[in-house]
């Protein structure tokens, strides 16, 4: 049983705002013929939709491991998780960004969770990870390194 589980999906504004191809498509394809300006306007946003939600990452954090996206480390290897909201969630992913952090975030989700990464050999500082969640997704990583932790 996953410690946090997260799927880091669009908010519901990013789908209206894609929506925005069906009148695009329409006044390009019209002039061509109406049956396919409108094939074409909800193929196109019904691929954008699909994409967006196959596309969707998940955070979790289970079986002494960290998995965010397509990355996982053991947590052994995490050293600390601070989560950030509001300003200083903005300065996180920006004026303070290590060039060299591993990133997981989505434009939608405001609070990130900086995850330390505490490996010799991995130039990769820290993880910078969106979730809406992150008070839990700290309390979830502290209580599952500390464990890891114990038993080895």
């Amino acid at each position: 049983m996953p410690a946090f589980r997260e799927r880091l999906r669009p908010a519901v504004w990013v789908f209206l705002a894609t929506a925005l191809v069906i009148p695009a498509s329409l006044l390009v394809f019209l002039v061509i013929q109406p049956l396919v300006g409108v094939v074409v306007a909800i193929g196109l946003y019904t691929a954008i939709v699909v994409l967006l939600i196959a596309g969707t990452p998940r955070i979790e954090v289970a079986d002494g491991v960290l998995r965010a996206g397509r990355a996982s480390i053991p947590l052994e290897l995490v050293s600390d998780a601070t989560a950030f909201e509001g300003r200083e969630a903005v300065l996180e992913r920006g004026q303070r960004l290590d060039a060299r952090a591993w990133l997981l975030i989505r434009g939608w989700i405001g609070p990130v969770v900086r995850i330390g990464i505490d490996d010799p050999g991995d130039p990769t500082p820290y993880w910078l990870v969106s979730t809406r969640r992150p008070e839990e997704l700290v309390a979830a990583i502290e209580a599952a390194t500390a464990e890891a932790t114990s038993r080895g």
